[in-house]
């Protein structure tokens, strides 16, 4: 065994930061989310390279405390996380990536402090959430989606009475509801419903007895 300089020790915890943030990043680049390979990689070697300097600052001296530029890495790291979360037509999306960018940086704090069992067992139960309970959450949720709805009524109060009241029946929510008036007695309705497929079947038979030229688009809604 040849010996670890201190040198070799803070190669070696670059390294690792550097291998465990693109594990995460390389799925997350699969998945083509906003945070992908780079961003992971910078974010995991930067927490690192703060938990190195802070214990570099110390020297081990006392009266230091090395956590506490860890924890200004925290509050850093959670301005990047709220950068990714985005709310568009009634729903909100981001916020697994930036519960990803969260825990990527503890990976960083932890390989920049040595844990290297740690980091490396971090890195693959983060995957595994990633992949495994991704597809295990689309079966038991039966692939919701969000739907979008397009039609036209007279009566847009009565329309927005009987359709909650639609809703109701299947147990769900509006996320999104948009009214124009488009002629004389003539409104064109825009809303969005989370749901699943068998409930958009009997949501896309109810709405012609509500509205009429029924239009529907869908898109998968997964953080």
């Amino acid at each position: 065994m040849f010996p670890i300089t201190p040198a070799l020790a803070v190669v070696t915890k670059l390294l690792l930061a550097m291998l465990c943030g693109g594990a995460i990043g390389f799925e997350r680049e699969l998945s083509r989310k906003a945070a992908g390979l780079r961003t992971n990689v910078l974010i995991c070697m930067g927490a690192a390279l703060y938990m190195i300097i802070s214990r570099q600052i110390g020297g081990g001296a006392p009266y230091t405390d090395p956590a506490r530029l860890a924890a200004q890495v925290v509050t850093g790291i959670g301005f990047l996380g709220a950068g990714v979360i985005l709310r568009a037509r009634g729903s909100v999306h981001g916020l697994t990536t930036a519960a990803t960018i969260f825990v990527v940086g503890a990976v960083g704090i932890a390989a920049g402090e040595g844990m290297f069992a740690i980091a490396v067992l971090a890195t693959i139960l983060i995957i595994f959430v990633l992949v495994v309970l991704r597809k295990m959450e689309r079966a038991v949720v039966q692939r919701r989606r969000y739907f979008h709805y397009a039609l036209k009524t007279g009566n847009p109060e009565a329309f927005l009475e009987r359709l909650l009241a639609e809703l109701a029946k299947e147990h769900l929510q509006l996320e999104d509801f948009n009214v124009r008036n488009v002629a004389n007695d003539e409104h064109d309705v825009r809303l969005s419903v989370i749901t699943s497929l068998a409930a958009h079947r009997r949501l896309i038979a109810a709405l012609p007895e509500l509205g009429t030229e029924v239009q529907s688009s869908t898109q998968p809604h997964i953080d």
